[in-house]
């Protein structure tokens, strides 16, 4: 797992030349990345979502692309549009900014869910389909969306079938003082991510993202996973719990967090730690709770405190 734990390292050291004193969050996007999974980055305006989305992009060396949603977007304006074409005298499919290996999605709330459902087939199955043809993605392929959690003037709530897609939720907050005066320092004459350099090869990251998969996950690591994902669906405050998406996600983010740690085995610990960014979307809590203002990640913490940890088992 050194080889995982380096590429992972380097990646981080360099976002986090740009991304200033959110380490959890940036450790979180590149488990993220690992997993070959997609995020949902929710906060308000100003805090560098759009920034961790560009530096993670030239980290790698991947293809780039930002897409506005607008209400007035259509689903070709992100799949892309067969136009016929004068010269030939045939249908010629131009690419819609869909296809690129890290597509940031600014705003995502703001698209009519018609076509906010055009990300659907292309987060799921790595591909998309116009016209009765069906075009494979380039992989790596990864769709980071933001959102703001404030403003909901003229935005769409996404469906319970588009947040599922997403493998982690999560927040950046504000910096603190002393990070924010560090933020104006390196601002003072060019934007640092303007300064930053690939450091990992397409090659190595697809290399890393495979060997993620080996990872020893035990039996009872499994059941534990699986329990928490379980007790979602009956809790009393809960209209709607984690699908098997759910359990999935903390399955492969486990394997990539062991992994980025120098590990080949998965740890309680890992679980604990991901619980929460990789399931709170995915609950839906219930009129009571509502009123009650409880947000579901306190439900997903409660859950953690009574499910018992398994215990050390040896590895045969």
């Amino acid at each position: 797992m050194t080889d995982v734990q380096e590429i992972a390292n380097r990646i981080v050291d360099n976002v986090e030349r740009v991304i200033v004193g959110k380490p959890e969050a940036v450790q979180l996007t590149v488990l993220g990345l690992l997993c070959q999974g997609h995020l949902l980055i929710e906060d308000v305006p100003g805090v560098g979502k759009t920034v961790l989305a560009k530096s993670l992009a030239r980290s790698v060396g991947c293809a780039f692309q930002r897409i506005q949603f607008t209400p007035d977007m259509l689903p070709s304006d992100v799949t892309g549009v067969s136009i016929f074409s004068q010269k030939t005298r045939e249908f010629e499919f131009r690419e819609g900014p869909i296809f690129a290996q890290i597509v940031l999605v600014d705003e995502i709330n703001r698209a009519t869910p018609k076509t906010q459902s055009s990300l659907l087939e292309a987060m799921e199955e790595r591909q998309v389909t116009v016209d009765g043809k069906t075009y494979e993605l380039e992989r790596p392929f990864m769709v980071l969306a933001t959102q703001n959690p404030i403003e909901y003037e003229g935005t769409f709530p996404l469906p319970e079938a588009q947040l599922d897609r997403f493998l982690l939720r999560i927040q950046l907050g504000y910096p603190d003082k002393q990070h924010e005066i560090l933020i104006l320092d390196r601002q003072q004459y060019v934007h640092p991510v303007d300064e930053i350099r690939q450091v990992v090869s397409v090659e190595e990251l697809l290399a890393a993202q495979k060997a993620v998969k080996d990872v020893y996950i035990d039996e009872k690591v499994k059941e534990y996973i699986v329990e928490i994902v379980r007790q979602t669906r009956v809790h009393p405050e809960v209209y709607l719990g984690s699908s098997s998406r759910g359990a999935l996600a903390i399955y492969r983010l486990g394997q990539a967090r062991a992994a980025v740690f120098g590990r080949d085995y998965v740890l309680p610990d890992d679980v604990k730690s991901l619980v929460e960014s990789a399931l709170s979307h995915r609950i839906i809590v219930g009129p009571a709770a509502r009123i009650k203002d409880i947000e579901p990640a306190t439900i997903v913490n409660e859950i953690l405190e009574r499910v018992p940890v398994p215990g050390a088992q040896v590895r045969a």
